[in-house]
């Protein structure tokens, strides 16, 4: 049956333009906004930096786009739940500086956005960096310490998710359908039959049974799907929430998948490096490598031509929502969040390489308790970010003003 489409739905023919103005206008939202939608003037910037100015890590997969808004918990299979990082678009096997970097500009401009101090972030610097040699220093296995406040309420509310819950915050509906409207817009006829054929591919399927402890479901039932308007850097890519009916007659077992197109990354990788030309596989195996909890529930496909990954939405899966720091919490989540990227790269290290690496990060010397490379970096590309902020804003109002 033909969906009745709300007003505030956006048919397909208008998708792309109406996707422009919504980027637009959460970039306008506030530098630390801008700072999470931006992530090609960070390879910019990374593109005009002399390559002796930062320590050269060892090739392991990165994040690639290592933001605040990138982190968060996440849950596994068997409903564990961990903080990882939770967005691989652009992962790659590059220099692991670079994260550690993007996660400084970010701390950097939720700080300032809070109105803190700036000695604050000159801590939160060093915290960041400590806490991640930390975790070059630890077995990968053992605990984090204790959370700070910010990250204790996200795991709280992350444990404590349930289906229902995840219907109703993502698609308002607990029942077998998606509500168009704001957030999910209807599909092309085209887009309709090639999910269609999606949800029969082998690949889509093995998914499935590693998610249900390698157990075969009896069917899989397509009940609903339409485009998502999600994210800010990936809008205008293909995005799509499906929903699943697995291994009942009623369709009373529901599964929410989330299909992503998958671009070639903007991050700067390794030369010499071996990894998955198709950049669907890219994404799936820098999430295996990075983040275990999301990969090991990913899988990669192609849709209209185009490469894509697929993974199930836990009600466990939510972001870090930092947008404001207080003094008191925030060089506790600087340092918190430095061990969680710092135990992804080591992950894919020996002891002797970690340590090889420890070393050449301190390398160019300490500038108030943090290294000089780190904090130069960060306080450049605060000052590009604003400036480049503030002209977004300018822009995109003036152009606004014309058409309107």
């Amino acid at each position: 049956m033909t969906k009745k489409i709300p007003r505030a739905a956006v048919l397909p023919r208008n998708r792309l333009a109406a996707l422009k103005e919504l980027r637009h206008l959460k970039m306008a939202k506030s530098a630390h906004a801008y700072v999470r939608g931006s992530s090609d003037k960070f390879y910019e910037w990374l593109a005009s930096v002399k390559p002796s100015s930062l320590p050269e890590g060892p090739p392991i997969w990165i994040c690639g786009d290592c933001h605040l808004g990138n982190l968060g918990p996440v849950g596994d299979a068997s409903g564990q739940v961990a903080i990882q990082i939770r967005d691989m678009d652009q992962t790659v096997i590059g220099n692991p500086a670079h994260d550690l970097i993007r996660l400084g500009v970010s701390l950097a401009t939720a700080a300032r956005g809070s109105d803190l101090p700036g000695v604050v972030t000159a801590q939160m610097t060093a915290a960041l960096i400590s806490g991640y040699l930390d975790a070059l220093a630890r077995d990968t296995s053992s605990e984090l310490p204790s959370k700070p406040v910010a990250v204790r309420t996200a795991m709280k509310t992350a444990t404590r998710r349930t289906w229902k819950q995840l219907a109703r915050d993502r698609i308002k509906n607990p029942k077998p359908n998606i509500l168009l409207g704001k957030r999910f817009w209807p599909l092309r006829r085209e887009e309709s039959k090639a999910i269609e054929r999606i949800c029969e591919n082998e690949a889509l399927l093995d998914l499935v049974t590693c998610l249900y402890s390698g157990r075969t479901p009896e069917s899989v039932k397509l009940l609903d799907a339409a485009f998502w308007v999600k994210g800010c850097s990936s809008m205008g890519r293909l995005r799509y929430a499906v929903l699943l009916g697995i291994d009942a007659r009623d369709g009373s077992k529901y599964r929410l998948f989330d299909f992503k197109e998958a671009v070639a990354p903007a991050a700067p990788l390794k030369a010499k490096c071996s990894m998955p030309l198709d950049n669907g596989e890219r994404v799936v195996e820098g999430a295996r490598h990075l983040a275990p909890f999301l990969g090991m529930r990913m899988a990669s496909a192609r849709i209209l031509d185009k490469s894509v990954f697929v993974r199930e939405l836990l009600p466990q899966d939510l972001k870090l929502e930092i947008d404001t720091l207080s003094q008191a919490d925030a060089t506790r989540v600087a340092r918190y969040l430095g061990m969680v990227v710092g135990l992804s790269h080591a992950g894919q290290l020996s002891r002797s390489e970690a340590a090889a690496w420890r070393r050449e990060l301190m390398r160019h010397g300490k500038s108030l308790a943090a290294p000089f490379w780190l904090w130069t970096s960060i306080v450049d590309l605060v000052g590009v970010h604003e400036r480049q902020y503030l002209e977004h804003c300018r822009r995109w109002a003036l152009g606004r003003a014309r058409t309107t």
